[in-house]
């Protein structure tokens, strides 16, 4: 198995207004929900570079998959999305509050020389939103 991940899949309560979120609020480039004509189906592809975001709804993970829904947590996992600089991340900062996302922790240096923040989508996913002087873009 070669080291790498295609599809990042996260679990949303309602997919119309995660759909909104993404790519009204933030702009993600999506053609919308798709395959809405099966029971479990329906899902939102965001292309990334490279891989694409997938959202679909919970009670559908919880049908594909056969386990429960259950409580969730946001430290199970953070999205990372890097950025070329500090105004940078100030600025998709605020696009998300603008969004509706809440801010976690405010766009701060870092202890290691970066400068990151984070905030939650709608669901309560997890973003951390950073510039680290030491990878590009």
């Amino acid at each position: 198995m070669k080291p790498r991940i295609t599809v990042i899949t996260i679990g949303v309560d309602d997919l119309d207004v995660s759909l909104r979120f993404y790519r009204d609020g933030l702009g993600f480039p999506t053609e919308g929900i798709i395959s809405k004509e099966f029971e479990y189906g329906a899902v939102v592809f965001i292309q990334l570079q490279p891989g694409r975001l997938a959202l679909w709804p919970r009670k559908s993970i919880s049908h594909d998959t056969g386990l429960a829904v259950g409580l969730t947590s946001p430290t199970e996992m953070t999205l990372g999305h890097n950025v070329s600089s500090k105004a940078e991340v100030d600025a998709v900062m605020a696009k998300a509050v603008v969004a509706g996302a809440v801010i976690v922790k405010p766009a701060h240096d870092t202890f290691w020389g970066g400068y990151s923040g984070y905030f939650q989508d709608l669901d309560g996913h997890l973003w951390e939103i950073v510039w680290n002087p030491q990878w590009s873009e």
